[in-house]
């Protein structure tokens, strides 16, 4: 067990200690995909769908949760975020892509933030567009890019 950071020698859970690291510039870049009717997107798109402008709202929800991963996700460190930036872009014709940004300088990275963004995002558009489309579905949450700290660079392109 003592190769998994998050447990002691015992097996006891325990907060990573980040005290002696460095504070770098870290970016951590997400994203996920839901799937619907096209109507369904094709109603988003046009603002009307009647609970709201749903890319403004799951937007919203994506920052407010990124702010809030500590608080949902157990031993993460609670971070004062620099900028979380949430993009949902139409993606074929039965397809809503979320992507996030997460900056901060810290000694702990941002990858927790930047996935919890785009899951609470999806999961958003899916509470606001439910009543007209059941059948949709969240699917490759994935971390995208991470800089910084001393793990360094990694891009699932690459």
């Amino acid at each position: 067990m003592s190769q998994l950071t998050h447990f002691d020698e015992h097996g006891a859970s325990r907060m990573v200690d980040v005290g002696d690291k460095a504070v770098t510039r870290r970016i951590a870049q997400a994203s996920a995909l839901v799937r619907m009717r096209p109507g369904t997107l094709k109603a988003i798109c046009e603002r009307s769908i009647s609970k709201g402008d749903v890319r403004e709202v799951a937007r919203l929800g994506g920052i407010m949760a990124a702010k809030r991963t500590a608080d949902l996700i157990p031993l993460c460190h609670p971070l004062a975020l620099e900028s979380i930036e949430i993009r949902l872009e139409p993606h074929g014709g039965d397809s809503l892509r979320i992507e996030s940004t997460v900056v901060i300088h810290a000694k702990t990275g941002v990858e927790m933030e930047a996935l919890t963004a785009v899951s609470v995002a999806a999961l958003t558009v899916y509470d606001m567009c439910k009543s007209i489309d059941r059948g949709m579905t969240i699917e490759r949450i994935q971390l995208e890019s991470k800089s910084g700290g001393k793990s360094g660079e990694f891009s699932r392109d690459a």
